[in-house]
């Protein structure tokens, strides 16, 4: 092939930038305005940039090529990172798997066809006292044509009873056995998991044998990481957590004579996809070559050590606040489990958190996975983020560090051993209590939850769902729960009284000078439902008299630090005689000068305890729990 002379090279003329020409372009922004004697370096200013996530990965600002890089690989073929096959190209590239779990069957009956007649490929039932009754899983797929679309059943209760009843559906469809497809669902340590009960294993081997000779094409295990997401989990333990459940079965139905080469066939994997794209691609790159690994040990042959993977958007990432945002986060997961190469995707409807979907809700989340994958092709090219010096970095990190939980759990004996000595919901309980203090500070931020919120917001009316059995084990919690306390206090309070918590905002000067904390203090105050009543200038008695007049218990100082240093002090000193209670600066405090002990209650600023902050008030205020 010849080469044209004329050719655009587009960094032709450039010379070649290397790392410390970045770091020194860096360092110009983050000293500016910074004292000779107090200037950073540029070990300090990277510092400055790097993230650490729960997983105690740190998160670099700048990724560049290494001379350890090695070969990228390939789809199919080892160590699977870049996918478990070779995709054919066709336009849904993966399986659009869509979740029923509305126990009237003639609603889910219908919805189920709905699904399948507007791009849904496959059926994923939850069989469970608040959900559909097993002893209706033939009504519901009665007009579902099994040899075309795969079904495939979860139980949180009684996953052999579901599967069970799903292998009797097939039974009696008049199908050819060899044509059906589709799951059992069973996951002994999920049940244990969710149960708090004692891990058995012993109707595996009776399940996946039964499979196998009657049902060729269906299989029999799930290894679902789905509740220790939904328990906390971070994403180094819900990959190791799913590692090492999988080491578990391959290593049971071996003791049971069943070949490593069977088993892994009747394994699928079930992951969380989360709102952070880039952890959600590397993940499902991870698992697929942490497990090639795991089968390659066993003496599996390369075409079987690709692990099968099936991604839910993250349960625990919906909010009831807002939940129309929670479009955008199922739309952000579907991409980072396209783009991460899961064979099949769930997008749970935006309303999965209030309650039972509506039509609506079940054909957005439809729409959002088939509009990725016909309109944006998003499965036309494999492994998409192959080759990213970030994704690739990353997907290294998890793997080492989840390889390495996987190494303590086996050391400690297994999965099953590790659920029952409390050593994993220990691990999650960790979790979340750094967690719980990054979302109170807002280190992590949930959009309409705790940053932007609605103002002026009513609670999302959904239909309820029944009252689920108590389990016992894992609780499922979200992340959003302790903001959406708050604003149900703010609700209850409206409801009772007439009017939302109020909080008297004392916006001081002239706005260009209390403009910006003017607008973040009321964002702080609308996370928990309090509608901010805005005093504009005037003198402190003024303010005081504005204060009195309303009532006010708490009121909140907004303005520059110019303006602090004349009137901060003694508006609160009014403020105070006039009996507010409390009173806050957003800002510095040494920005309002000498201040005398006790006169300001604390303040509003990045990085505060905005839960423990509303807590506060909504007591003072009288809002009750």
């Amino acid at each position: 092939m010849s080469v044209d002379p004329e050719q655009l090279t587009l960094a032709g003329g450039f010379p070649a930038a290397n790392d410390e020409q970045w770091e020194a372009e860096v360092l110009k922004v983050l000293n500016r305005g910074r004292p000779e004697d107090k200037q950073l370096t540029a070990a300090q200013g990277l510092k400055r940039l790097t993230t650490t996530t729960l997983d105690g990965l740190d998160i670099a600002p700048l990724y560049t090529s290494s001379p350890e890089d090695g070969a990228l690989g390939y789809p199919g073929s080892m160590p699977f990172t870049r996918g478990a096959s070779v995709r054919d190209g066709s336009a849904v590239a993966w399986g659009v798997r869509q979740l029923h779990e509305d126990p009237d069957a003639a609603v889910t009956k219908q919805a189920i066809l709905d699904d399948l007649e507007r791009g849904a490929t496959s059926v994923w039932l939850r069989v469970d006292p608040d959900a559909i009754a097993a002893e209706d899983l033939a009504t519901v797929l009665a007009d579902v044509q099994l040899d075309l679309a795969a079904v495939r059943v979860v139980s949180n209760t009684d996953p052999v009873g579901a599967a069970r009843a799903l292998i009797e559906v097939f039974r009696t469809s008049g199908d050819d056995p060899a044509n059906l497809k589709g799951n059992l669902g069973v996951d002994a340590l999920r049940h244990a998991a969710l149960t708090g009960t004692a891990p058995d294993l012993s109707a595996h081997r009776e399940i996946v044998a039964e499979a196998t000779e009657s049902l060729p094409g269906v299989v029999a295990l799930t290894v679902d990481a789905l509740p220790y997401s939904g328990a906390g989990a971070d994403d180094v333990q819900e990959l190791a957590f799913g590692i090492a459940t999988g080491i578990e079965y391959l290593r049971d139905l071996e003791s049971a004579g069943i070949d490593p080469d069977l088993a892994v066939t009747q394994i699928e994997f079930r992951v969380s996809a989360n709102a952070d794209q880039f952890m959600t691609i590397a993940r499902l790159r991870a698992l697929r070559r942490l497990w090639a690994r795991v089968t390659e040990v066993a003496g599996v042959p390369e075409p079987l050590r690709g692990a099968h993977t099936h991604a839910v958007t993250s349960p625990r990432m919906y909010s009831t606040v807002d939940p129309y945002v929670n479009m955008l986060r199922a739309t952000i997961a579907t991409f980072g489990a396209a783009a991460g190469g899961a064979d099949a995707i769930t997008v749970l409807p935006f309303d999965h958190a209030a309650g039972l979907p509506t039509p609506f809700s079940r054909r957005i989340a439809r729409n959002t996975q088939v509009i990725a994958a016909e309109e944006s092709h998003l499965g036309r090219v494999m492994d998409p983020a192959g080759g990213s010096w970030y994704v690739e970095s990353l997907t290294d990190e998890l793997a080492q560090a989840a390889w390495k939980l996987v190494g303590e759990i086996e050391a400690a004996g297994g999965m099953a051993a590790a659920l029952a000595s409390g050593d994993v919901a220990a691990r999650i309980a960790a979790t979340n209590e750094a967690r719980a203090a990054a979302l109170a500070t807002r280190g992590v931020e949930l959009t309409g939850v705790s940053m932007f919120p609605l103002a002026n917001e009513k609670k999302f009316a959904a239909k309820p769902r029944p009252e689920a059995p108590a389990l016992g084990g894992l609780k499922q919690i979200r992340d959003a729960e302790v903001f959406e306390a708050l604003r149900e206090r703010a609700w209850a309070h409206e409801a009772a009284t007439g009017t939302p918590p109020q909080v008297l905002l004392a916006c001081l000067g002239a706005q260009r000078d209390f403009g910006a904390r003017q607008g973040f203090a009321s964002n702080v105050l609308l996370v928990g439902g309090i509608a901010p009543a805005e005093s504009h200038g005037g003198t402190p008695d003024e303010i005081a008299a504005r204060a009195a007049e309303a009532g006010a218990k708490v009121a909140v100082l907004a303005s520059s630090a110019k303006v602090y240093a004349d009137q901060a002090v003694p508006v609160a000193e009014a403020l105070r005689a006039a009996g507010v209670e409390k009173v806050y600066l957003a800002g510095r405090l040494a920005e309002a000068g000498d201040v005398p002990e006790g006169l300001f209650d604390g303040t509003i600023a990045l990085g505060m305890d905005v839960v423990a902050f509303l807590d506060t008030t909504f007591d003072t205020l009288g809002v009750t729990r």
